[in-house]
Order: C-alpha cells, then sequence, then structure tokens
C-alpha cells in the first residue's frame, strides 16, 4: 500500500477484543448462543426482571480488569497518534462495550453502543463512571435517586449513540476500515455501503468474509493480532 491516507474511519466490532479473551455475540459459541438476548438486552427485559439484567452485565463488568488490550488495540492507537501527529485524524467508532481501546491509548472513540463502565440513571439521564455492581439499591451520584441505574449500553431497540457524528466523520474520510465485525448489525453495517456511496474506499480486516464482505474494495482475513498491525505499518509508511 503505497497511497497516503489522512482521514480515516475505523469501525471495530467484538472480533479486535476477542483474542483478548472478550467473549463475541454471534459466533457459534457467542454470548446470545448462551443468553436470550430479549431478557437480558432490551427495555422490556429489564422492565421485566432487572435483577437478571444486572446480573449479566455485573458479571461482564466484573471481567474487565481480567483482560488486556491486544496489538489489535494498540496498532490503533498507534494510527490515531502518528496521524494527528502530522495532521490527519483516525475517527475509531466501536460497536464494543469494553474498554480495550481506551487502555491501549487511542483518544478519539466513539462508542456507538455505550460502555460498561458506565452506567445510567433513568430519573435524570446522567452517565456517571461505574465500577461496582448495579443492582435496584444503587444510588445514582448525580441526583440521589435510588432503584432507577442500568448499564449505560444501548439496547435492542434502542437508538446507537453518535450517528450523527458518524456520518459526519464517514463523510470526509478517505479511507473507511471495518475489523472484527460480522456485518449483520445494523445501523453499524450500512457504514461500508454509505462510505461506497461516497467514493471512499474500503478495506474489512476479519478472521473470516463478513456478510456485507461484497461491499469492501480490499479485504484480508486472519486472526486481529496479525491482519490489524501488519495494515496499519503500510498505513503508516507514507508517513515516515
Amino acid at each position: 500500500m503505497t497511497a497516503r491516507f489522512d482521514k480515516l474511519v475505523v469501525l471495530t466490532g467484538s472480533g479486535i477484543s476477542a483474542e483478548s479473551g472478550v467473549a463475541t455475540f454471534r459466533d457459534a459459541d457467542g454470548v446470545w448462543a448462551k443468553y436470550d438476548y430479549r431478557e437480558v438486552a432490551t427495555p422490556e427485559g429489564f422492565a421485566a426482571n432487572p435483577a437478571l439484567v444486572h446480573s449479566f452485565y455485573n458479571e461482564r463488568r466484573r471481567g474487565l480488569p481480567s483482560v488486556e488490550p491486544n496489538a489489535a488495540h494498540h496498532a490503533l492507537a498507534e494510527l490515531e497518534q502518528r496521524l494527528e501527529a502530522v495532521g490527519g485524524r483516525s475517527t475509531l467508532v466501536t460497536q464494543n462495550v469494553d474498554d480495550l481501546h481506551e487502555r491501549a491509548g487511542s483518544k478519539n472513540i466513539l462508542h456507538m453502543h455505550g460502555e460498561l463502565s458506565l452506567a445510567l440513571c433513568g430519573v435524570c439521564n446522567a452517565s456517571t463512571p461505574y465500577a461496582d455492581d448495579l443492582s435496584l439499591e444503587s444510588v445514582c451520584p448525580a441526583c440521589n435517586a435510588k432503584g432507577a441505574m442500568r448499564p449505560d449500553v444501548v439496547w435492542f431497540g434502542e437508538i446507537p449513540r453518535f450517528m450523527d457524528e458518524i456520518a459526519s466523520a464517514i463523510a470526509s474520510a478517505d479511507l473507511f476500515v471495518s475489523i472484527g465485525t460480522s456485518g449483520s448489525v445494523y445501523p453499524a453495517a450500512g457504514f461500508v455501503g454509505e462510505a461506497r456511496r461516497l467514493g471512499v474506499p474500503a478495506t474489512e480486516l476479519n478472521l473470516e468474509p463478513s456478510e456485507n464482505a461484497s461491499f469492501f474494495s480490499e479485504s484480508r482475513y486472519g486472526p486481529a493480532t496479525e491482519v490489524v498491525p501488519a495494515f496499519v505499518q503500510e498505513l503508516l509508511e507514507p508517513l515516515d
């Protein structure tokens, strides 16, 4: 790769965190093979059984300290830093609710599905950092309301975050990259189509072809810890 790209949009899915030990969702042995998403990841499920939903997310939140960013996360952080040093920009859009991108050093992150390390108050709508378990006894740090706290993640049937910012970033990008996504979850699965409609080249980095692989102008397949660092180094060569 010899072309220089200065404005990137990078979309990441659960495939980038899988090698760190974070469970994927839609694989044969993924999270949704073990849980009914309607019970633990919908507003209706939370209304019907908040204790079950809290237990599901508490377990996942407790697991965050036991996983570490991998080579793919670190490569994207380096890409962001190197581009910014020469006046470029890399916008990282992630479907993941873990904090591995942050811990690897990335700064310009849009968590379109929320963050596991945040809690949302149903009374005042404040989003606050929350490392402990949540329950119906939890008190909102912002308004002191009790019993209204929930994980600050986007559930099925809810609108993903930062859609205007993502659309703007894609419109001004000169390269769109998708890493570790299934290509089946919308609206994220539609981003590549929008990029190509605008004439933006698109690259897929994945363990295997996604459901929307035909939209990409370039594809590379293999473990994220191998294909992502190699691809990033190619992007950085024209900057040296």
